[in-house]
């Protein structure tokens, strides 16, 4: 009988110390760290309510645990078309990215007569074809920004190259350097041919006027110097009184300066009319600068 007693007592004592073991490792106020160590999964849902359903009613019958909600889906929103902006001042609407500027339709119709840059529509009004025509066209004569606006600077150099007659040019059968002193542009005949269309150029300022007539390149020089103005002159090609064709040194369209008499001139141009000229290359100036 006594056998049976201590039995019965260390079967007690191992019921015991099992439920304590099993309580501290599932202990919720121990952070989930059971003694050091990770707790498991089911810990952390218990902590938070999650999937718990060891609760029980006043009765003492299991519960179950409230059901988890659902996280709600929200329509991804469908991309919108950005609403056309305005340029500053014109209350018109950019297409491209290009403002439209308040010389539209003059700018087209000087482009397309010109031709070479793209077509364009002549109804002054903004599009993408005419925005990528007038990029064009200003990148080519280095007109600043590029951004396809036809502002007073575009509408100018355009109109200038566009009315532009090549003929009042007296070229002989070699090759001919013209400049409309006039309308500020240049090109070049062969045999009464035009070999380099009409560009832009700035002669002499007031107070050193180029003068019209007829010369000959005399001097060449791919890398001049100039002593007066301590500036280097690239691709000079000398033809009467100390000017000449060269490189300009300064932005082209700046209209308030000019040279000291020479036929300035964008960098893809003089590089083209060195290529073409040479010591006796006739020159021919029509006309007078504005101003001068």
């Amino acid at each position: 009988m006594e056998h049976v007693r201590i039995a019965s007592r260390l079967v007690a004592l191992v019921v015991v110390v099992l439920v304590g073991a099993g309580a501290c490792a599932f202990d919720p106020q121990s952070g989930g760290s059971g003694g050091g160590g990770a707790a498991p999964a089911g810990a952390a849902e218990q902590a938070t309510g999650a999937g718990d359903t060891s609760g029980s009613d006043q009765h003492g019958r299991p519960t179950p645990a409230a059901p988890t909600a659902k996280p709600s889906r929200k329509p991804t929103p469908k991309p919108t078309r950005p609403a056309p902006t305005t340029t500053p001042g014109t209350g018109t609407p950019t297409v491209a990215g290009c403002p439209q500027g308040q010389h539209q339709r003059a700018v087209e119709t000087h482009l397309a007569r010109l031709g070479g840059f793209g077509a364009v529509t002549v109804d002054g009004r903004q599009s993408a074809a005419d925005c990528a025509a007038i990029k064009k066209f200003q990148k080519r004569y280095g007109i600043r920004p590029v951004e396809g606006r036809a502002g007073p600077t575009t509408l100018d150099v355009a109109q200038r190259l566009a009315t532009t007659d090549t003929t009042r040019c007296k070229a002989g059968t070699g090759t001919t350097f013209c400049v409309d002193l006039t309308r500020q542009t240049v090109w070049a005949l062969r045999g009464g041919k035009v070999i380099m269309a009409p560009t832009v150029t700035r002669t002499g300022m007031s107070g050193y006027r180029t003068p019209a007539g007829t010369y000959a390149v005399n001097y060449r020089n791919p890398k001049e110097w100039s002593n007066p103005y301590e500036v280097w002159l690239p691709y000079w090609q000398h033809f009467t009184q100390g000017m000449g064709f060269h490189e300009t040194t300064t932005y082209l369209h700046e209209k308030s300066i000019g040279s000291h008499g020479c036929v300035n001139l964008l960098h893809a141009d003089a590089v083209r009319m060195w290529e073409l000229g040479k010591v006796g290359t006739r020159v021919v100036l029509i006309g007078r600068r504005p101003g001068t």
